[in-house]
């Protein structure tokens, strides 16, 4: 399954594991790496010590690649960067920000770099900027999601008639038939997250795991688009939201609602009802918590068989 992207990475097969916040910590980047796709480690919800730890672990659990994920808007985005750089990491991905602002100086440490992009316009932006390649990310995705609610099977095709770098596809992927639709559309690889999050080796807490396993077609839904938009479950947090905008509130009541550290209450803690739960569409078909190991093998054989299947048509 050689392409554009595994060469890029030097990786067996174009599947990259989406460094979502309190769930890609080292266990699972390795696990995925260790298993022929390209495993991230989330630093947006890391302590730079605590990213440094998890570097470090995953450099002692692969001798495969493995890249971190950086959201831009990152308070201590400057340490993070540096322990990226101190410790050796050859790949970042970055998100939520600017991709001019740190993509040069990784590129002249000898780092490979990605940028997620919601839009033609921002991947032509990010291609400008001098990134490697990157990730469009659809409307069905889980967590922090573009404005213009682009759905991905729309923005696949846009953003590769548009740039000569290669082309990831993300949100609403979590299968073998899902990537072959993706890659026919023109991606060249595939990021996956909402899949992985249900892993056994991912370091969201059980009862989310569990969640994400009982959440049916609906269950989701794009939310908080005065602060960033992002996909939730529908839960009791959620429904707070719903009946606060109810009432036309000002960013700071908004704000107020939210608090601090609902994502990691909801998805790290285990709160299922005053927790922000974090996932995408495509959890409606997610059945079983499996090992990373055991989800890859799984879509690598259903692209296969269904590719072969078309082809004999």
């Amino acid at each position: 399954m050689q392409n554009k992207i595994t060469q890029l990475f030097n990786i067996k097969y174009p599947i990259i594991q989406g460094g979502m916040i309190w769930v890609s910590g080292w266990k699972l980047a390795s696990a995925v790496s260790n298993a022929g796709g390209l495993g991230l480690i989330g630093a947006g919800s890391m302590y730079p010590d605590v990213l440094r730890e998890h570097i470090q672990k995953c450099k002692k659990a692969t001798d495969k690649p493995f890249g971190v994920n950086v959201p831009m808007l990152y308070p201590d985005i400057e340490k993070i960067m540096d322990i990226i750089i101190e410790e050796g990491v050859k790949i970042v991905f970055t998100s939520a920000g600017n991709p001019k602002t740190w993509t040069s100086y990784l590129k002249e440490k000898g780092i490979t770099v990605v940028h997620v992009v919601s839009s033609v316009k921002f991947a032509l932006k990010a291609e400008a900027a001098g990134v490697d390649a990157v990730v469009c990310e659809g409307f069905e995705a889980g967590g922090h999601n573009g404005r213009e609610e682009t759905t991905t099977l729309t923005l696949i095709p846009m953003v590769k008639q548009e740039v000569k770098i290669p082309v990831i596809s993300a949100g609403g992927i979590g299968s073998g038939r899902g990537m072959l639709a993706a890659m026919v559309l023109g991606a060249d690889g595939v990021q996956i997250g909402s899949r992985f999050a249900a892993t056994i080796e991912s370091s969201a807490h059980d009862n989310f795991k569990k969640k994400i396993v009982d959440v049916k077609d609906g269950g989701t839904q794009l939310t908080l688009k005065e602060l960033a938009p992002v996909r939730l479950v529908k839960n009791k947090f959620f429904n707070q939201v719903e009946e606060l905008y109810a009432n036309n509130p000002s960013l700071d009541d908004i704000k107020e609602l939210l608090g601090r550290a609902r994502a990691k209450k909801g998805m790290f803690e285990g709160d299922l009802e005053d927790g922000e739960l974090e996932i995408g569409q495509i959890a409606g078909i997610i059945n079983e918590i499996k090992s990373a190991k055991e989800v890859i093998e799984e879509i690598v054989t259903e692209y296969e068989e269904i590719k072969l299947s078309i082809n004999n048509l």
